[in-house]
């Protein structure tokens, strides 16, 4: 009994001694697995730090990247502007250009011209002595003037002179232009071209082109004989109708076509 006793005992010992050493075993494995496990965490939460720390510094870069875009945008901008600004004022220093280069074009032909004139003008005359000369030319011209204006002066007064000696032999013409036309019409003669005796009119072949006027007196002559007097009553350029005065009439006449007709009473000079 005690030997089975003893048996029992030490298979229970056996036993609890194999379940110790299984569950030992199984304990050092779970302790190897755990501390596996933490040391992975641990590695891993390193990493995941190390990680957040390179995620927090990419985002620093990307950050400063993406400022340093915008910065390069705006000075790319500026740039731009700059650039169109420069241009534009290229463009307007180009005209300057342009048009200064035409008055310098100019003022070189102006130059050509007045060495041309300094040529034509003398040897003496130069650029560096221009003004000189100018001050002699001015000079000179001033008593040129007044020359001229003396020399006007006298002109005037001539010309006053003419003109009072052209007005005396204008009324000089004009005077003896008058004088020849009263000669003419005194020595004028026209002809009774028509004769109405009932009505006491006759008609002459002359008229206000010959100087007859409604005031002129008319003598009607027939061989060196008065015959009558006539008076004008309608004139024409080329004909005048006068009326006869009867009591003028000679006794016995009549006024006939063909008779003469000069003036009653001449023009005196």
């Amino acid at each position: 009994m005690k030997a089975l006793f003893y048996a029992l005992a030490l298979l229970v010992s056996g036993g609890a001694a194999y379940f110790s050493y299984e569950n030992l075993g199984k304990f050092e494995n779970q302790k190897k697995i755990k501390l596996d496990a933490i040391a992975t965490n641990t590695r891993v939460s390193k990493s995941g730090d190390e990680k957040e720390a390179d995620l927090a510094k990419e985002v620093a870069a990307l950050d400063a990247a993406t400022k340093d875009k915008a910065d390069a945008e705006a000075s790319i901008e500026n740039l731009v502007a700059k650039e169109k600004t420069l241009r534009r004022d290229l463009a307007e220093l180009e005209g300057t250009l342009e048009e200064q280069a035409a008055k310098f074009a100019d003022l070189k032909k102006i130059q050509d011209e007045v060495i041309a004139m300094l040529k034509d003008a003398g040897e003496d005359v130069t650029l560096d002595n221009l003004g000189e000369q100018v001050a002699k030319v001015k000079e000179d011209k001033k008593e040129k003037t007044k020359q001229l204006e003396e020399l006007e002066s006298l002109v005037g007064a001539a010309r006053k002179v003419v003109d009072t000696n052209q007005a005396e032999i204008a009324r000089l013409a004009d005077r003896s232009a008058a004088r020849d036309s009263r000669i003419r019409r005194n020595a004028m003669e026209a002809v009774v071209s028509a004769v109405n005796d009932d009505w006491g009119f006759v008609v002459i072949a002359a008229g206000s082109s010959t100087g007859f006027t409604p005031q002129t007196k008319l003598l009607v002559k027939r061989e060196g004989r008065l015959v009558a007097e006539l008076q004008p009553s309608s004139i024409e350029p080329t004909q005048t109708i006068a009326e006869i005065d009867l009591k003028t009439l000679a006794p016995g006449a009549r006024i006939q076509a063909g008779d003469r007709v000069i003036l009653a009473n001449p023009s005196t000079n």
